[in-house]
């Protein structure tokens, strides 16, 4: 099926571009029409900006080596910033995620979540100040801090140093899911997470905390029981190819390739 723009030729599809069904489904979400005829018209299309997005985020290519068949490299920047400085990303992966959970037979308001978090090494292009050494696993970088729903769909997502403890860093990722979450009342977290989250929970009424830990006297592997549903969810950004590796400047900017990569997973369980 051949794509065009203004000033490129004819391509075939990429495999990250938008089915029709999941440009359906986004459209209303990611660009609302226009309240106003003030401004130029838009010369690149909303759809033309969120593959060209899709591809860098899944491809893990720079920003400068974007295909010349997408929007100019800035233009695509430009928009990738905005939706995600003004939470235009953040309200439609939560409003698919609902939709994923309505269409499970579900309750579209997530009752419980599972924490955990995954170490991934920067580049030099992130700065010294935002990433830290995780001793455990030898990573400099920072980490991919999730929460999911019983279904594996990432309710939130934190991207702070590496080094910084679980423990420590605990409260910030289950109180932007409570104000997020309303119907929020069950959380899962591994032992890592003992003691800091556990204050937390006694200081939100109706929230229950469970530490899920690892069985004792066992040798072999042994799957824990819930974690693995988070584990999974982190498995399935790996896929992405800039969640792997984190470029960015910004840890904000990492946390958006995130959440990307969990939105182009949502859309292909919605169509």
């Amino acid at each position: 099926m051949p794509f065009n723009r203004i000033g490129a030729r004819a391509r075939d599809r990429f495999p990250s571009d938008l089915s029709d069904p999941e440009w359906r489904q986004l459209a209303p979400l990611l660009l609302p029409p226009r309240t106003t005829r003030r401004g130029p018209p838009r010369r690149h299309s909303a759809r033309a900006i969120a593959n060209a997005i899709r591809h860098l985020v899944r491809t893990g290519c720079l920003w400068r080596y974007l295909p010349g068949c997408f929007p100019p490299w800035k233009t695509v920047y430009w928009y990738f910033h905005r939706w995600a400085a003004q939470g235009t990303l953040h309200r439609l992966h939560a409003a698919l995620g609902e939709r994923v959970r309505a269409q499970q037979g579900r309750d579209p308001r997530p009752g419980a979540a599972i924490i955990d978090s995954r170490s991934v090494r920067s580049a030099d292009t992130a700065p010294a100040s935002s990433r830290g050494r995780d001793s455990g696993k030898k990573v400099n970088g920072r980490k991919h801090r999730i929460a999911v729903d019983v279904l594996g769909l990432v309710l939130a997502v934190v991207v702070p140093p590496a080094h910084v403890q679980d423990r420590d860093a605990a409260k910030p990722l289950p109180a932007r899911i409570a104000a997020a979450h309303r119907l929020l009342g069950l959380v899962w977290a591994g032992a890592g997470y003992a003691g800091g989250l556990e204050t937390w929970t006694l200081e939100k009424p109706g929230i229950a905390l469970e530490v899920v830990r690892k069985l004792r006297g066992r040798s072999t592997f042994v799957v824990p029981p819930r974690r693995w549903v988070v584990e999974r969810s982190l498995a399935w950004t790996s896929k992405h190819r800039r969640c792997v590796r984190d470029y960015e400047r910004l840890p904000a900017h990492h946390e958006a390739m995130v959440l990307w990569a969990t939105t182009s997973h949502m859309l292909k369980r919605l169509t």
